[in-house]
């Protein structure tokens, strides 16, 4: 705040930050002699020394883990709190669109980092438009501009985001939401992890879902044939549509028996996000020299231990028959191939090369995920298996005024 208000009383401060040269005198009265964009909002410092009269309110509604569970509905509270202000170096971002990842459970219960003990904050990813700004942060910022993050805390209205962390973004599109985790993952892990090659088989778990729908896509471009499992026809529709070369509808064909009868040679990669039983039959179904990567085990997660059982014992020899591997993925232990791959990614989406689906919830039985409260009904609608694409809420931020402040 000391140094928003250095900055008003010092007009050749104000000046050497604003680009394209405008007198201090021009800043402050809003003249604009040609279209240019500002570094610095003097607005935004108005916003900040006076809430009341300003287009940010006072308070928001947030997500925040109040007891360690995996049960999200019990763990987790909706909690009307002040909107943050952003440090020098940060961001305060008006969220739009807030993604729903299986993990938010393993979070909420206190999983990831046992010695973060609740309160604290829940949400993996966000996008929307920044609305006030630090000092530092607008040397590469400013009001308006449209931004996507990963980071905790997202579950919110108003979020503060440290703008080195932010990724710029042409517009508040959900579909660009849904390559900050669920594309990453996929890209990342099939790029470090899969060594995939022309003319291997692939097989997708979950194949329909947030992070599935990208690995096949990625697979298919690496030029292999590739298998889905999915849980309905309109799934596997779905995965012919995105290149997909055979969906398999696990509720009405036998999973196990097809993979023996239509490749019985192997699975060279499996992307495995589905744990128990599934896992076990991703390990026998490896091909020589196969490779199983692990990106997660969702049938365990709502469990007291968050680990779904599994028969490991001649695991060991089952690999070394094969040669085979097995290979864990967690998208943190590889955030410098981050940059990379969300650049590329936004590339091929701006290309249409790379299709993002969305689901909003519009088939819902209680309708579209709008306003934050509908964070929990998304996290039990992606526990049902009901989702196809990325399940994504729309966050509505209170009623901005009209002031000209």
């Amino acid at each position: 705040m000391s140094s928003l208000l250095l900055l008003l009383r010092n007009g050749r401060r104000a000046v050497s930050l604003i680009r394209g040269g405008r007198t201090a005198t021009e800043a402050l009265s809003g003249v604009h002699p040609v279209a240019r964009r500002f570094i610095i909002d003097m607005s935004y410092s108005a916003h900040f020394m006076d809430f009341n009269g300003s287009s940010i309110p006072s308070s928001m509604k947030k997500l925040i883990v109040n007891k360690l569970s995996p049960n999200f509905r019990e763990a987790v509270s909706t909690q009307t709190v002040a909107v943050p202000t952003p440090g020098d170096a940060d961001l305060l971002v008006r969220n739009r669109f807030v993604g729903i990842n299986a993990s938010d459970i393993n979070y909420s219960a206190g999983r990831y980092d046992p010695s973060v003990k609740p309160p604290f904050d829940t949400g993996f990813e966000g996008i929307g438009e920044v609305v006030g700004l630090g000092l530092s942060a607008s040397s590469s910022h400013t009001v308006g501009d449209t931004v996507a993050y990963f980071g905790s805390g997202a579950f919110a209205e108003y979020t503060v985001v440290p703008a080195k962390e932010s990724v710029p973004v042409p517009a508040v599109k959900p579909e660009f939401l849904t390559l900050l985790v669920s594309g990453a993952t996929a890209y990342i892990a099939l790029k470090r992890l899969g060594d995939l090659a022309k003319g291997e088989t692939v097989l997708v778990t979950a194949a329909a879902g947030g992070t599935g729908q990208f690995a096949v896509q990625f697979a298919k471009q690496a030029g292999c044939h590739v298998i889905g499992t999915c849980s309905s026809n309109e799934k596997a529709g779905f995965l012919k549509s995105i290149g997909c070369d055979r969906p398999i509808n696990y509720t009405t064909e036998d999973l196990a028996k097809t993979l023996r009868k239509e490749y019985p040679k192997g699975i060279d990669v499996v992307y495995e996000s589905v744990g128990g039983s599934v896992f076990e039959l991703a390990v026998n179904s490896l091909a020589n020299k196969g490779r199983l990567i692990v990106i997660g085990f969702i049938s365990g997660y709502q469990t007291a231990s968050g680990i779904p059982p599994f028969r490991g014992g001649t695991l060991p020899v089952k690999l070394l028959q094969k040669s085979a591997s097995i290979r864990g993925f967690f998208l943190p232990h590889f955030l410098n191939d981050y940059r990379e791959a969300l650049g590329s990614m936004m590339q091929m989406y701006a290309k249409g090369k790379l299709v993002c689906e969305v689901d909003c919830g519009d088939l819902a039985q209680e309708g579209r995920f709008v306003g934050l409260e509908s964070v929990f009904r998304a996290v039990d609608y992606m526990y049902a298996g009901k989702n196809l694409g990325k399940v994504v809420v729309e966050v509505a931020p209170p009623p901005v005024s009209n002031s000209k402040l």
